[in-house]
């Protein structure tokens, strides 16, 4: 089945849920504009349904390749990178001063989607290209803003971030590689680092390491860790290329999947790097790339679900089996079976509610940079932080959740690999692992999203979401209404007892033992919160004469869809977050083993 980008969903849930006028608002994006705006979305989408999507499936069979010290992207990938950087598509939000375009987060993030959906393994390569450029404009200096910087944005080089070492992996206050003062400015670096996605490839001349690392005099743990900029070629005064540096990758992993993305073991020995930022304080800088990740990942779960959601639809079509309910048609498609379109239902409605989050998360990440004040800015970063883990987690699980439904929509046949089903399930599998598992995206929330500003956040978006339910009675009534209700009632609940709790030490296991569901129900409300907003501009539309009638229709019952099969589940949710330590105490090891 090819790839259709869903331009017309991306820009809907731009401009009527995630509210991206409120950043052109500013003033901070003067060149942008909603004609814009359908440019850009118009022109990821036919890149990446003609470009990237076509190499999907041959670069799951082939994948990178590694050989005598260096890696060799999948077939076509080399050439499709290359049409990617000449599209401009990795300068989307940065700097002008760059070369970039300095156009909205959330725009990059719409964009982005249709390149993950299209070509997960491929939409790597840039996406952590991304976060590289946003930890130099942050913390680069002027040297590294004027020699790396621009050829990053240009998609002339590639980013890769480096952390992960055998024995240091979630736990980087653990990690070993050593960074020695050269005498010049520069530093020795010497180490392995594994799970280095892209760390070498032949698309690019060269390609710029952000490697984690200890200065001899570091303290132990994660306040002993610095960040270092290792270039694959030293750039020479003029801006051409120079001697090859001292690292190497020493293989490629072999992976449930995203096959064509390499995944490199590299190991430092002696490769000359400059300090990035302050010394010591390579986690907090890194944390500017690892948040912006962990959004991107979160868009990689929307994407990879809108894959597997069209590929699931177009066999339900297709195929044909049993009798239509419906029209009382015998050898009908599968799609007039009550369960199959239930599911679908169901896919649909939590891809957008994800899509939803993401891009609400990129509007709150410029508003917080370009409210018109410093308290709005604040209220705005506490919206940003609170959604960051949600966009990261919660769109994965839903990214892994619809490819599992992919292959369950196609019966025996989307066990088989040749149908396609199996691989979308294959690579989203990845997105809850890394850049922070999801587990740990759920402590992080619990553990320091929530409590920040003494809760602000979250009793700010809880007071957004019963102004909507105020709404809600003008287009429903009935259970539509009464779950959102009894949802966001749960999340008041339990929000209220976690930020008690959390003042008590002796109920931190409780508090962490609840992380999981607490995440899941701020998800799902969330999303329904999210769904319910769009219902509501949809029914304004109708109301005013304007749109497509059926389209928009069809925004007001997947509300209703989200509300019976998600909404549903907030007080089951909600039990789970409670006294969760001590049963989880008793559940020893021994017990686990026995």
């Amino acid at each position: 089945m090819t790839y259709r980008a869903p331009i017309r969903d991306l820009a809907f849930t731009l401009q009527a849920v995630a509210g991206l006028d409120q950043v052109a608002a500013t003033g901070a994006f003067p060149d942008y504009d909603a004609e814009l705006m359908g440019a850009v979305l118009e022109a990821a989408g036919q890149f990446s349904e003609e470009v990237l999507a076509p190499l999907n499936r041959p670069g799951d069979l082939a994948g990178a390749k590694y050989a005598n010290g260096s890696v060799t992207a999948a077939p076509g990938f080399a050439d499709a990178y290359r049409q990617f950087a000449e599209g401009g598509w990795t300068g989307l939000t940065a700097n002008a001063e760059a070369g970039g375009q300095a156009l909205p987060k959330a725009l990059e993030l719409a964009a982005y989607e249709t390149v993950h959906a299209a070509n997960m393994a491929f939409g790597l390569c840039p996406m952590l290209s991304l976060a590289s450029i946003e930890a130099l404009e942050q913390v680069g200096n002027a040297h590294q803003k004027s020699t790396y910087l621009p050829r990053l944005v240009s998609g002339e080089w590639t980013g890769a971030m480096v952390l992960t070492e055998p024995h240091a992996g979630s736990d980087l206050g653990a990690l070993t590689a050593t960074a020695t003062p050269k005498g010049d400015g520069t530093y020795e670096l010497r180490g392995q680092k594994i799970f280095i996605t892209w760390g070498d490839h032949d698309a690019t001349d060269n390609i710029v390491h952000m490697v984690l690392a200890r200065l001899p005099d570091a303290p132990p743990g994660p306040k002993g860790i610095s960040l270092f900029l290792a270039s694959k070629f030293a750039v020479n005064a003029d801006g051409t290329l120079g001697e090859r540096n001292s690292f190497r990758p020493v293989g490629v992993e072999h992976k449930l999947g995203i096959h064509a993305s390499p995944t490199c073991v590299m190991s430092y020995e002696g490769a000359t790097a400059e300090l990035v930022g302050r010394p010591n304080e390579g986690l907090a800088h890194m944390f500017v790339m690892m948040n912006a990740a962990r959004l991107a990942v979160g868009v990689e779960g929307v994407g990879i679900a809108e894959r597997a959601y069209q590929h699931a639809l177009a066999y339900a079509q297709e195929r044909r089996q049993g009798r239509s309910v419906w029209s009382g048609q015998s050898n009908s498609p599968i799609i007039d079976h009550p369960d199959v379109r239930r599911t679908l239902s169901v896919m649909k409605a939590k891809i957008a509610a994800a899509r939803a989050i993401c891009l609400s998360c990129g509007v709150a990440a410029d508003m917080a940079k370009h409210a018109p004040d410093e308290a709005a800015r604040k209220a705005w970063k506490g919206r940003e932080d609170l959604f960051t883990p949600i966009a990261k987690a919660w769109s994965t699980d839903v990214g892994c959740e619809v490819a599992s439904l992919g292959v369950q929509i196609h019966g025996g046949m989307g066990f088989i690999e040749e149908t396609g089903a199996a691989q979308f399930y294959r690579d989203a599998r990845i997105a809850p692992i890394y850049e922070g598992t999801n587990g740990i995206q759920a402590m992080d929330l619990v553990g320091r999203k929530l409590s920040q500003d003494g809760g602000q956040a979250a009793r700010d978006l809880i007071a957004d979401m019963k102004t909507t339910l105020a709404k809600l009675h003008r287009l429903y009534s009935g259970k539509p209404v009464e779950r959102f209700a009894a949802a966001v009632e749960a999340v008041e609940d339990a929000t209220l007892w976690l930020l008690d709790a959390k003042s008590d030490p002796a109920r931190a296991a409780d508090v962490l033992a609840g992380a999981d569901a607490y995440l899941k129900l701020l998800g799902d409300v969330t999303g329904g919160w999210m769904l319910a907003k769009a219902a509501l501009w949809a029914r304004a539309e109708l109301d005013a004469g304007q749109g497509d009638a059926a389209w928009l229709e069809g925004k007001i019952a997947l509300y209703e869809v989200y509300a019976a099969n998600v909404l549903g589940h907030a007080s089951s949710r909600l039990a789970a977050i409670g006294q969760g330590g001590a049963l989880l105490e008793r559940m020893s090891a021994d017990v686990l083993a026995g």
